[in-house]
């Protein structure tokens, strides 16, 4: 799960795969734009088959709180 995300991270972002970490923030590690980070989300309900609720993801902030995420809801 860890690397597919870093993989889709990658698309939205410049950054080094080798650099993200769990504790990689999305906006003021990565760079991300909430544009950015929107449309990530989307592919990954696609990639995923899940459906993401909102205001749960806006308290998103770590790679490692999104694999939590992606995970809870895959169960």
């Amino acid at each position: 799960m860890l690397e597919k995300l870093k993989d889709m991270i990658c698309e939205y972002v410049e950054v080094d795969k080798n650099a993200v970490t769990e504790n990689s923030r999305f906006v003021e590690d990565l760079g991300f734009t909430s544009y950015d980070f929107m449309s990530m989300v989307g592919e990954l309900e696609d990639e995923f088959d899940i459906e993401v609720e909102e205001r749960q993801v806006a308290e998103i902030r770590t790679v490692g709180e999104a694999v939590h995420y992606i995970e809870s809801l895959q169960d």
